[in-house]
């Protein structure tokens, strides 16, 4: 339940703001009457008006809709892709069924923020562009990434729709993500909420809000029935209280078998039989740098997830990922081969399906079901009690964000009381992700134990921050960092260059360990030099992760580790012991 001092925080919150939905959800309808939603080269190929009344006929068919994530430099680029994979994939016969296209994360702005605002992988579209993107091909675009969520959610939707894109996400990125240089909480949180009204005024003609629970505070969550709980929640204001359809998908954080067949039951309870999923990410957290191992895991991961959909048909497109994922975005070449294999694999899934017990699969759903239903409750009464109007979606939609994943485990989970834990429960199913990040911990903390290494960080104040959404590399450094005795100032995900300038001029720091994923390494450095200096700020910075950045008219990021030493900064791909030597 909730504590007297989250109580007066959310009054705080709920008092100082108007959430008048009313309003919002008119501006819907009168938006709504002015849309046509368009029709792309795959409803004509599939005789459908939407992409769900497709995934319900597969379902009745216990047919595998395949799904591929494509985004390159721009959009010509993007389009030739889609051109040559569906051209290969037909000399192969096989079929992509959809596409996830992969939008630069200044999408989610609005359109005058966008040029000055450094650019990441994918493309970014002009609304001249929005039209092409299903009249090139029969696969069918999704778009998923920087969409719904952000302070260019209603205008983003409205381009959508009128190009026939009919499920529209991401939902979870609302909560978990920000774009660059915007802190306006509250016009984000409006814009979501038009948003998501406006698709469910088209819901009877198939439309869908799509949203990947692991892509936000699904990956944050150490418990799998807190994931559960969310996905209730999700779908209580997405279908209860805006009347859309919801679209739940999840999977690329978690690479345990029983699991990832477990979640397509739990889904379908969830979802009341009802399910219509969007896509069951391949299993990211698995990939190394050894392609051939890689192609081992992804045939593991894509048989149990087609028998899955075998078993219990949920809609979900199945998600073959490349054997690059851990490394750099696929070429178009990548994403044909592996969605080969994945179509070979499918061959073997209908052979083995009735010979597979799945009885601890059902059982994980069993207790999704039962232990998400109950964080649920947990989740409203606590934020009813709070002040909360829990019938007001504006309302929860905002105070669900500000409160962050870590406070809403710690206050609702289901799991026994125990302050030993982290979030002062016992975990009940691990998530893949967590356990992951645990073994992290251990693999590295004795590099962490060690006299000298000790002797040199003692007392040394360091910042870490994320360039965007992927934290657990930061969570896991401050874990090693919090019994060295330095002091740590901890921003969390998404700190773009000005929140790390305004919270080095409060503190002293020593030195600034940034994460990054997302294609925008050079650019967030160079972003970051410039404003060091303007502020006549010298210290050692390191960057970790993902070292690439997004050139224009270049389909795949380029590495430039180089770069960022050529700037000054410190560059590494892993974790090492010589983060020492930054602090000396």
């Amino acid at each position: 339940m909730a504590t007297p001092s989250f109580n007066e925080n959310v009054q705080q919150l709920v008092n100082k703001e108007t959430f008048d939905y009313i309003t919002l959800r008119n501006e819907a309808r009168d938006i709504a009457k002015n849309i046509t939603i368009g029709r792309t080269l795959a409803f004509d190929h599939w005789g459908v008006n939407s992409e769900r009344a497709f995934k319900e006929q597969c379902k009745k068919s216990s047919s595998i809709t395949y799904h591929a994530h494509v985004g390159m430099g721009n959009w010509q680029l993007t389009e030739q892709a889609l051109e040559n994979i569906q051209r290969e994939c037909k000399l192969n016969n096989i079929e992509v069924h959809r596409s996830g296209i992969c939008l630069d994360r200044r999408m989610g702005l609005p359109e005058a923020w966008r040029e000055k605002t450094a650019a990441e992988t994918g493309p970014l579209l002009a609304n001249s562009q929005w039209q092409k993107i299903g009249s090139n091909t029969t696969i069918q675009p999704h778009m998923g990434d920087f969409m719904i969520g952000f302070p260019s959610s209603t205008m983003n939707t409205v381009h959508a729709l009128q190009a026939g894109v009919t499920t529209i996400g991401n939902l979870s990125q609302y909560f978990s993500h920000e774009v660059p240089g915007w802190h306006d909480h509250k016009t984000t949180a409006i814009e979501t909420t038009r948003a998501i009204a406006l698709l469910g005024e088209f819901r009877e003609q198939g439309v869908m809000l799509h949203s990947y629970l692991e892509d936000g505070y699904g990956a944050l969550f150490f418990d799998c029935t807190t994931v559960a709980g969310w996905a209730y929640m999700e779908k209580y204001i997405v279908e209860d209280l805006l009347k859309a359809k919801l679209s739940h998908c999840i999977g690329g954080l978690t690479s345990d078998p029983i699991k990832r067949a477990g979640w397509v039951f739990a889904l379908d309870k969830i979802h009341q039989g009802e399910c219509v999923g969007s896509m069951f990410y391949g299993d990211t957290i698995s990939f190394t740098r050894n392609f051939d191992e890689n192609r081992a895991m992804i045939s593991e991961y894509m048989l149990w997830d087609i028998m899955a959909q075998l078993k219990c048909p949920t809609g979900h497109a199945v998600l073959p990922l490349p054997v690059t994922e851990a490394i750099r975005s696929p070429s178009w070449q990548e994403i044909v081969e592996t969605q080969i294999l994945g179509n070979r694999v499918e061959k073997s899934a209908r052979r083995m399906l009735d010979h597979v017990d799945f009885s601890a699969s059902e059982a994980f759903a069993e207790k999704m079901q039962i232990h998400g239903k109950q964080v649920f409750k947990n989740a409203l009464e606590g934020l009813q009690s709070a002040g909360v109007d829990i019938n007001n979606p504006l309302q929860m939609l905002y105070v669900l964000k500000k409160m962050g994943p870590a406070t809403f485990e710690a206050l609702f989970a289901a799991g026994e009381k125990d302050d030993s834990e982290a979030r002062g429960h016992k975990v009940i199913v691990a998530t893949d992700i967590f356990a992951q990040t645990i073994d992290c911990y251990q693999e590295y903390k004795s590099q962490f134990e060690k006299a000298d290494f000790l002797e040199k960080v003692n007392g040394k104040r360091v910042l870490l921050a994320s360039t965007d959404v992927h934290e657990h590399a930061i969570i896991v450094l401050n874990w090693l960092f919090a019994n060295t005795g330095a002091k740590v100032t901890y921003l969390g995900a998404e700190a773009d260059p000005d929140k790390i300038i305004e919270q080095v001029k409060k503190i002293d720091v020593d030195a600034i360990l940034i994460s990054t994923h997302n294609g925008m390494a050079l650019e967030y450095a160079n972003q970051l030099k410039q404003k060091l200096a303007a502020n006549n700020i010298l210290l050692p910075v390191l960057f970790g992760g993902v070292l690439n950045q997004k050139v224009p008219d270049q389909e795949l990021p380029i590495d430039v580790t180089q770069d960022l030493l050529a700037l000054g900064f410190h560059a590494q791909k892993q974790l090492s012991s010589s983060l020492d030597k930054l602090l000396q």
